[in-house]
């Protein structure tokens, strides 16, 4: 009786299988090769629009060593400048960076500091990224995001940034760059 249940029970799983494969198989014709296609289609690449370049001088260096999350160093931003083609500003005080140094050489960057534009708006600037130390100083990947109350910059606040900059000596230098 066991025997008999068991090739009933595969007799009814082969057929099933036919059956799909029947039903894929018999669909309209150029479908699979739409299918295919579009599988295949590059996806559609990113735009850039430039925001300007962010220079800023780093003062002193407080480390916490072999805390929970690993060494911290906190990194003192003491002044700099962003120029762009919308937007002009200075770094205000107090400014700073809050570094984890991670097990693979590399560190995550938390960064916070305001901008003080031209025409003197506030804009707050905040971004996460990644450093790795390099034989010039170091590679800083970033993504800032703003955030600021005032009418003429709120086109800021709507928008995602990616960052690629640099450190060398005390000076950290990024082209900023709006993704679309």
């Amino acid at each position: 009786m066991r025997a008999i249940t068991a090739l009933l029970i595969c007799f009814g799983m082969i057929m099933c299988c036919l059956s799909s494969l029947a039903q894929t198989s018999s669909s309209v014709p150029g479908a699979s090769a739409s299918r295919a296609e579009s599988a295949i289609e590059t996806p559609r690449s990113p735009s850039f629009e430039y925001l300007g370049r962010l220079r800023a001088e780093i003062g002193t260096r407080t480390l916490v060593e072999n805390g929970p999350q690993g060494t911290r160093t906190i990194v003192q931003i003491v002044g700099g400048r962003f120029e762009g083609p919308r937007v002009k500003a200075t770094v205000q005080t107090p400014a700073g960076d809050w570094i984890t140094n991670r097990g693979d050489g590399s560190y995550r960057l938390d960064v916070r500091l305001t901008l003080k534009t031209d025409d003197g708006a506030l804009i707050l600037v905040t971004y996460n990224g990644i450093g790795q130390t390099t034989d010039a100083g170091a590679s800083l990947r970033a993504a800032p995001l703003f955030e600021t109350g005032d009418s003429r910059y709120t086109w800021l606040t709507r928008l995602q940034a990616v960052a690629v900059g640099e450190r060398a000596g005390s000076t950290v230098s990024y082209d900023i760059y709006a993704l679309k």
